[in-house]
């Protein structure tokens, strides 16, 4: 298989851009929601007071079609009210107000990345990499990548590396690469971690304590899922690379800037932070605003470090809040689908539908249709524990009675999870990547494809071998 074509690599003119910007898309999807809400019948399953799904409870609720085309109305649990053309545009400032927490982590990112990129630390550091490592991408990639990688499939580190989109795009252009490159360095590795999953707490605690396994079980297969995709990614990433070369299509083997005593005492900080971060994550349970507020508190010490003057250091920030501001609005974007669905009472009702559609096969196809059934969800619900929460509840009960066990469930709910956030244009944070890097969400999705094809094929031969490991 030849690795894919990639409209800006040099030698190749652009073309004429098919896919919208990435602002109208959302739009479009969020428009698509709104239609979706007057073609599927309106119910609700009903939730325990922490706010699981309690199975075999759904019931089809009355909608008045008509009565929101104008003033939308609420829906309760009598009646039910399609989404009003009205909420393409006020389920906007929702969706913004419900990911604001994430908003501003993303934002302050930015604001952080702006002060070290004036301090020129990060611009020195690759220098000395790409020097050192003479420029082979195959020693430079794969070690990147598998540290990426652990990170997300051991600790579920997925939001905190949109911090390293724009240090792996400094990173490809010092390798001759383009963005693209530098955005699948961090995104592939990142996504076959979540995939796989093999101790993922943001995943595990909440999924398998719902079909009765114990939290982590089952690691062992996971495991092994892990060393078979990850190395299939970089491969797939490195024969790629030929046709991700930049205009300058060479490594840049020459230092261009000096590496001095304050570019190393900021780097060592950038360090010590990351380890602060994943310290703050998994121990002391750092949400977003904890986050946020520490890459604040990096943003000022960088400055310091770094000799920069207050008024210098405030305009670096705002330039890097301002260029992360259209993955910020994108994320707020994609909250909106989710408000407009919920809101409208047809969430519950697509879900009830699609896993009406494994009753009475045989195990292996149940397993293999659950993973297409979580494909689906995820472009509804891209959240893991959100999506976890809500299916694990239905899918379990109906996999045990089709000799399915909770173990091979939670692994179909893993696999299409992390696969459909590889290309999902519901996935905020896939577009905070992308936005971050710069890269065209109809260029990756080109270059991505055959990739998520492979594994796709892998995870289903997977479902089936753990279905007969577990009979």
């Amino acid at each position: 298989m030849h690795g894919p074509a990639d409209p800006t690599a040099a030698g190749h003119a652009e073309p004429k851009r098919l896919m919208p910007h990435a602002l109208v898309m959302m739009l479009l999807i969020i428009t698509a929601a709104v239609a979706l809400t007057y073609l599927v019948p309106s119910g609700s399953y009903e939730r325990t007071k922490a706010g699981l799904v309690v199975p075999g409870t759904f019931k089809v609720i009355p909608k008045e079609l008509g009565a929101a085309l104008v003033t939308p109305k609420k829906s309760t649990a009598t009646v039910a009210y399609p989404a009003s053309p009205v909420s393409i545009l006020t389920s906007i400032p929702a969706g913004m107000v419900k990911a604001a927490p994430l908003i501003v982590l993303i934002l302050f990112i930015g604001g952080m990345f702006g002060i070290l990129e004036e301090t020129g630390a990060l611009n020195a550091g690759v220098d000395r990499l790409v020097v050192a490592t003479g420029g082979n991408v195959r020693i430079v990639v794969p070690a990147v990548m598998v540290v990426i990688a652990c990170g997300s499939t051991f600790l579920g580190l997925i939001s905190e590396y949109l911090v390293l989109i724009p240090m792996m795009v400094l990173l490809a252009e010092r390798l001759g690469y383009n963005a693209l490159f530098g955005v699948a360095i961090v995104t592939i590795a990142a996504k076959i971690g979540y995939l796989t999953s093999v101790t993922n707490p943001l995943a595990l605690v909440v999924a398998q304590p719902l079909v009765g396994v114990p939290t982590f079980s089952g690691a062992g297969f996971r495991a092994a899922t892990f060393v078979l995709f990850l190395p299939i990614g970089i491969w797939y990433l490195l024969r790629a690379a030929p046709t991700l070369r930049s205009e300058q299509g060479a490594p840049v083997l020459q230092a261009q800037h000096d590496l001095t005593e304050r570019h190393i005492a900021i780097l060592l900080t950038l360090t010590l932070a990351v380890a602060g971060l994943i310290l703050g994550v998994q121990k002391l349970e750092w949400g977003n605003p904890e986050l946020a507020a520490m890459f604040v508190a990096l943003a000022l010490a960088l400055a310091l470090i770094g000799g920069i003057g207050s008024r210098p250091a405030a305009q670096a920030f705002l330039k890097g809040m301002q260029s992360m501001m259209l993955a910020a609005v994108l994320v707020g974007l994609a909250s909106a689908v989710e408000i407009v669905l919920k809101d409208s009472l047809v969430l519950d009702s697509i879900i009830a539908g699609l896993t009406s559609t494994v009753e009475g096969k045989t195990p292996v196809l149940v397993s293999q249709i659950m993973m297409g059934i979580q494909l689906i969800i995820d472009v509804l619900i891209p959240s893991t524990s959100g999506k976890a929460a809500i299916t694990m509840p239905i899918l379990g009960p109906i996999g045990q009675l089709a000799g399915v066990s909770g173990q091979v469930t939670v692994q179909a709910f893993l696999f299409g999870n992390g696969l459909m956030n590889t290309v999902t244009p519901t996935s905020g944070m896939l577009l905070a990547y992308l936005a971050a890097g710069k890269v065209n969400y109809g260029t990756w999705i080109r270059f991505i494809l055959p990739l998520v094809a492979i594994l796709s094929v892998l995870c289903l031969i997977a479902l089936a071998i753990l279905v007969g490991m577990s009979a």
